[in-house]
């Protein structure tokens, strides 16, 4: 017994999506919320960064900061986003931050 297949040029004008176009649609969403959401961890953590008024706690908070732009960086970078001279203009990334890191 044989099965049935429609041509896949058929299948691609019907605009019928194939289970790897699926998961490839899949992957970059949750790829695209993960990199939302570390890009609000790394907002956050420069806004109270920029409220510390000096003294105690800033060391605490300069780390926070430097782990959440390295991450986010990382993250970037593996997707294939690679500028990040833009990103430090963006979010404002202070240089001490990004010191931290070793970003040049």
């Amino acid at each position: 017994m044989s099965s049935l297949r429609m041509p896949q040029s058929l299948a691609a004008r019907l605009g019928v999506e194939t289970g790897e176009a699926v998961l490839r649609y899949e992957l970059l969403q949750e790829q695209a919320a993960s990199l939302g959401q570390s890009g609000r961890k790394v907002e956050k953590a420069l806004a109270a960064l920029r409220e510390h008024d000096g003294g105690e706690g800033r060391a605490e908070l300069v780390k926070a900061a430097a782990d959440a732009v390295w991450g986010f960086l990382v993250q970037r970078e593996v997707m294939g986003l690679r500028d990040r001279a833009a990103i430090v203009a963006e979010y404002g990334i202070p240089r001490e931050v990004l010191n931290r890191i070793g970003a040049r």
